[in-house]
């Protein structure tokens, strides 16, 4: 029988883990950005900015603040890819779940189906930023090199 290097073991509970802890990085972040973004321009602060797709628009001030919090967060989520997850082949997994239960919550939370085309290329380019920067920070650290010798050199 053939060894595999980093074989795959089927671990549910890891795998669910995961993806809360994504989820819990996700919102507290975004949440994070928005205050902070929100602050640079005195907006009151709702739930409606994270949830509702009307407000995520390149007409106002509000949409666009609203647009660059979710970039900013896309970055953080793929440090949270780099640091949690550790598996270049698993960032587009977790990306797209992430972002999957995102939508069911505006689903949710709107009581109809995401419609808005803005809402649409948001989420779709903030995908592709976390996976690709995420799958990028985990490749380089999974092709390191492994150090072979460690101990102390000697003259023979």
């Amino acid at each position: 029988m053939a060894s595999h290097f980093r074989s795959y073991i089927w671990d549910p509970v890891l795998i669910v883990s995961q993806i809360v802890l994504m989820q819990c990085i996700y919102y507290s972040f975004l949440g994070l950005w928005m205050a902070g973004v929100d602050s640079l321009v005195q907006i009151n602060r709702s739930l409606d900015q994270i949830f509702s797709y009307q407000n995520l628009g390149f007409a106002t001030i509000q949409g666009r603040l609203s647009m660059m919090a979710f970039v900013l967060n896309s970055l953080t989520c793929a440090l949270g890819l780099w640091f949690f997850i550790r598996r270049g082949k698993q960032c587009l997994d977790f990306t797209v779940t992430v972002h999957f239960f995102h939508m069911i919550g505006c689903w949710i939370y709107n009581a109809h189906f995401p419609a808005a085309l803005s809402w649409w290329l948001v989420n779709i380019a903030c995908m592709a930023l976390m996976a690709v920067i995420g799958e990028y920070l985990c490749m380089r650290t999974e092709l390191r090199a492994i150090p072979v010798n460690t101990g102390p050199k000697s003259n023979l």
